[in-house]
This record gives C-alpha cells, structure tokens and sequence, in this order.
C-alpha cells in the first residue's frame, strides 16, 4: 500500500512526496484510516514506528476540510497534542510544519523552561494546533491564555511515558478541561494497568490498532551483549568507538550524573561527546541535540527519559552502557536505530550486578541476545550459561525466586504504582556467594 491509496489530500501527498514518503508504515497504514474516519483510536505500538505521522495527518487533514466547507472559524485551538518532553514536542511540532506545508493552517510547541512571552504572542496571533508538553499547558490555561473550549481532536502521545515521568495527574487535570464531544487519539508504546484504565475513561468505542508487540524488538536490529567488568565499561566503549565506521552513536545511561561521566571519560579520549538529560538547559539540550544531528557532535550520552524525543535520521547505532532494570525501556531504547524499516546496531554491556537484568530483557523479548567475547575486556563465565534463556516459572516461582538457603530472593514490586511497570525494589539484586558456583571474572 502507498500514501496515495489512503485517501489524503493532494496537498499533504504533495509534502510527503517531497519527503521522499510514498509507503507508510504499519501504524500509519491501520491507524490514518481510522482517525479519518472520526472514530476514537487507541494505538499500541513502540518508539520509532512512525506515530507522529499517523495522526499527524488526519489531523491536518481534518482541519483543512473543516475550514473549506467555510464554517464558522474561531481564533481557537481546534486540535490538541499532548506529549511529555519538549523533545518530543519540538519534533511533533516540526513534523506537522512538513506534512501541513500547503495547507492554510497554523501550529505552535510550547512547553516548560523557557520564557513563556513568545509562547504568549503566538497564542494571541491565534492557532490551529497546539503541541503542548502538560505543565506549561496548564500554567498558561490558568494564566487566560489557553481556553479547550473548542477543541475538537485531542491527542495523547507516549501515555506510559506520562506515568512513568509522573504526569498522569496533569494529565487528567487537562482532559477534564476538554470539551465531551471530541475525536480522541490515544497512543502508548506499553499499556500498564493505569494507562489502560485512563485509556478506558477517556475514549469513546475506539478501534485498537496495534501493529507488533510491545516486547518485540525490530528484526532489521542486529543486537550485541558485551559481557564486561563495571570498571572496564569505559576501556569497553572507547575500544568499539574506535571504529570509524560508526559515525554517529547514541549511549544510553542510567543516571543524569552517569551520562555527564560518561561524557568528560569519552574527552579524555578525544572523543566529541554531549550529554542530554533533565538537568540541562533547554537550550543546552537542543544546542547538544543539533550538533549530533548535524555530525558536529559524534556521541550523544542521553537518559531514557531525555532520549524518548530523539528522532535522528540514519541513526546506526545505539549503545547501552547500563542495561535498564525494567525491560520493557531496552525495547525503547534500541528502537532508537532501525526506524521505520532501516537497518541498526545495538551493543550492550552487562557488568556481574547486571545479569538479572539481562535474564529479564530475553525473557520480554523472547530472544537470546548474542554475545561477543573476542573483545579485549571480556569476563569469562564459568559454570553457567548467562546467555541461556531462563526457563519459563511457575505462579509461585514467580513470587519468590529459588536462590538457596543461604540467600533473600530480591523482592519485585510487580506493577509500581508510579510507573506501572515492573520495577526492581530499592535493595540490589543480591549477590551470590561462592556456593552458587556462579562466578564471573576477566578472562587471562
């Protein structure tokens, strides 16, 4: 299927053919039909599958009918896009100034630390469409500059992200400002139980498009494991960033204070590297994002919540410098790579305090992720196979992990109240002693 068998305008055909678009991808291809239908969606489907787009431009497309049947037209917001970082804002806001080039309709971003004074301007000049990241909605609709009256297409992107970042409140503080006759877009790349919940009180019999499964992991991903001493991580990555063939890579760590580490190590080395993350700057967050699209800058050391509004063209490779302790962020994670049908590279690295980590990743993904061991910082493994898949658990094996006499099986909290996804508790992973027989050390 193409674009021009979707029914759309030719003025937004025009756009993406400049583009150089003429297939959509599954998500577009199930879910553009739908919302130009006018029906509610809810749309499961994980980073990098082309979301934007799928209501993007039904969007568009909408609005520009809307407005040449000359019915009334207010100087009001007529669609609302609701997303959780300006990253991701700035790019939805980006990519509907694409498709809607040759239309007469107006958009505008805002979000949070920045001034809000242009932010102020423009929404008096009047807007179409808002993109809006939730705090900075909400203290401008308190301040009289936003009115939801006469929304008539609400959107919300990344909703297990809004959980995750402690937005859901917000969240349903702007929804009940919204006007009960409305088309409703709702988009989330897993579906824990509260998102399904809000999903529930928030769409009206909407058609459910869910293109792959939130665990899986696109097949055109080459996926490495990197099994590695915590300390000899560092050695690790400038030993794989000294082939010049990766010319531009994206390195996820756990912690803002982890990412800037990781960042001044990589200097030492002469390695041009900037990090992203939630104590930057706005400025200093889009300075580091330009320059690694551009190629000025070569790494970009990201956090998972700073990385979710990357979206950079022919990006080949992404490295985990930690494993995420909630399996479901490596699905998002490497999805960074591998876009819309493109081919990528994943390496990971798995210190001894990792590997449950790891065992927990396979599991969601069903997949043995390959090792490579012919790296100068390998860790031997004796006695056992990490790389095997673990065994399937019974209901009871799942609440309490058999690890010995000797030890305290770490304890899950299941699905966490904040972040409803699966979550370790606040206690390490326990080590093993000597009597496990399990032991990993740097091989001679």
């Amino acid at each position: 299927m193409l674009f021009k068998d979707l029914n759309l305008i030719e003025p937004i055909l025009r756009s993406l053919n400049t583009e150089g678009y003429t297939t959509p991808t599954p998500i577009q291809e199930k879910a553009i039909p739908v919302a130009l239908s006018g029906r509610d969606l809810l749309g499961c489907a994980q980073t990098g599958t082309g979301k934007t787009a799928a209501f993007s431009i039904p969007i568009l497309q909408h609005l520009h009918a809307t407005k040449q049947s000359g019915g009334k037209q207010y100087n009001s917001i007529k669609a609302l896009i609701l997303t959780p970082t300006r990253e991701l804002a700035i790019q939805i806001d980006e990519s509907i100034a694409t498709y809607g080039r040759h239309l007469d309709l107006k958009n505008l971003v805002i979000f949070g630390g920045v001034s809000q004074h242009p932010q102020t301007t423009a929404l008096r000049q009047g807007t179409d469409i808002l993109v809006a990241t939730p705090g900075r909605l909400l203290d401008l609709m308190q301040q009289g500059f936003i009115n939801l009256a006469f929304i008539q297409i609400f959107v919300l992107d990344e909703a297990d992200r809004m959980l995750d970042m402690g937005f859901i409140h917000d969240v349903k503080r702007v929804i009940a400002k919204l006007p009960s006759k409305r088309q409703t877009l709702f988009f989330s790349a897993t579906m824990p139980k509260e998102i399904a919940s809000l999903a529930d009180s928030i769409l009206d019999s909407p058609v459910r498009v869910e293109v792959t499964p939130v665990s899986s992991t696109a097949q055109t991903i080459q996926q490495s494991m990197y099994y590695v001493d915590k300390d000899d991580k560092k050695k690790l990555l400038v030993h794989l960033l000294e082939d010049s063939s990766i010319e531009r890579a994206l390195v996820f760590a756990r912690t803002k204070h982890g990412s800037d580490k990781i960042v001044k190590d990589l200097h030492k080395y002469g390695i041009g590297a900037e990090a992203i993350h939630g104590n930057k700057s706005q400025n200093a967050r889009q300075r580091a994002l330009s320059n690694f699209k551009s190629g000025t800058t070569r790494v970009l050391v990201a956090t998972d919540i700073a990385a979710r509004g990357i979206d950079v063209d022919n990006l080949t490779h992404v490295i985990n410098y930690e494993l995420p302790n909630v399996p479901e962020t490596y699905v998002h994670r490497i999805g960074r790579t591998g876009r819309a049908g493109a081919s990528g590279i994943a390496f990971s690295f798995c210190d001894q305090e990792e590997r449950e980590f790891l065992r927990d990743i396979q599991k969601l993904i069903g997949n043995v992720i390959p090792v490579v061991d012919n790296h100068p910082h390998a860790m031997e493994i004796s006695n056992m196979d990490i790389r095997r898949m673990p065994p399937q658990r019974t209901q009871d094996q799942q609440s309490r992990r058999s690890y010995g006499s000797s030890e305290r099986a770490p304890q899950r909290s299941g699905f966490s109240e904040r972040s409803g996804q699966r979550s370790f508790s606040s206690e390490r992973a326990p080590q093993r002693n000597a009597s496990s027989k399990i032991v990993l050390r740097k091989a001679n």
